[in-house]
């Protein structure tokens, strides 16, 4: 973010900002010249035979509604920041006053927002993780803050789309306990899953229809028993002898017919050749331990395995 705040950046947005209302004003400026007396042209377009467009200027009121507009914008960007980083005349921020100086606007309603729900958070993040998926008031909360910050990724019914899991399952990545769901928000997760292209096309055909038997899916016999060692080779190292993957890692179960990315035989080829890479946001500095206690019951409240 702090490239944007550059110098350069800031003659960019002014140099575009200045361009913009001068070409407002030329246009206004161009349709106030007066024409030539004589009849006015038509612009050349008829509806119901005799209905025309007549290239007559815009009437008086109505430019100087425009200009108005105009002056309005060059003293407003002048007397509040605006206009690239200059803070304007009255040097008024929505954060403090002086550097230092927390009175801005935002830090008011922050404290009184602290104030008024601060007493409620606490009140949950004294509570069992359980206790508080099972309370009816702490899971509107946690559903609010989902929907807020989560469903972006996992959809408002938390089903997950191509990519994202599914947190209505009992199938997880990293574990589905209370605290391992929260250690997830607060700090986020990185899973990476290293390509394997090297191993050439034909061989990773063969390690997908094994992936594919794992699961109980349609397969290729002869290509499953060529990719059941290929896999014992490259892939049990992370997702076990038998594919029950491994919590610790994030290496998914491939036993258990749910699919992240699809169980095609080109999609788990494609993943296995290029490898997938998937991030997790942390969200503790964002939204502090409270709100995070109460997102995470909600999450656990949504696994049937967690119910």
């Amino acid at each position: 973010m702090s490239d944007f705040d550059s110098g350069f950046w800031s003659i960019y947005v002014q140099g575009l900002t200045a361009l913009s209302i001068l070409f407002c004003a030329y246009i206004l400026y161009a349709n106030t010249i007066k024409k030539e007396s004589g009849p006015v042209e038509t612009h050349g377009n008829v509806w119901d035979e005799d209905l025309a467009e007549y290239n007559n200027p815009l009437p008086s009121w109505w430019m100087w509604l425009f200009w108005i507009t105009i002056v309005f914008s060059v003293v407003y960007l002048a007397v509040y920041p605006g206009f690239g980083n200059n803070a304007g005349v009255f040097k008024w921020s929505s954060v403090e006053s002086a550097p230092g100086e927390k009175d801005g606007q935002y830090y008011k309603e922050m404290r009184a927002a602290d104030q008024k729900y601060g007493p409620i958070f606490e009140k949950y993040a004294k509570m069992d993780l359980k206790a508080v998926a099972a309370d009816p008031e702490a899971r509107a909360m946690g559903e609010r803050l989902f929907l807020t910050y989560c469903a972006q990724c996992h959809g408002s019914a938390a089903q997950g789309a191509k990519g994202f899991p599914n947190l209505t399952d009992s199938d997880w990545l990293y574990g589905g306990e209370p605290e391992v769901i929260k250690t997830t928000i607060t700090g986020g997760r990185n899973g990476v899953m290293p390509p394997f292209g090297h191993l050439g096309a034909d061989t990773i055909k063969d390690v997908a229809n094994y992936v594919r038997s794992l699961s109980g899916l349609a397969n290729d016999g002869l290509r499953a028993q060529r990719g059941k060692d290929v896999f014992a080779q490259n892939c049990a190292a992370c997702h076990g002898p038998e594919g029950k993957g491994m919590f610790a890692l994030g290496a998914p179960n491939l036993t258990d017919k749910v699919w992240l990315y699809g169980s095609s035989e080109a999609t788990i080829a494609e993943t296995v050749t290029g490898g997938r890479s998937n991030r997790m946001p942390a969200f503790e500095e964002f939204l502090g331990d409270a709100k995070v206690h109460l997102l995470s019951a909600y999450v656990l409240g949504l696994s049937s395995g967690a119910k």
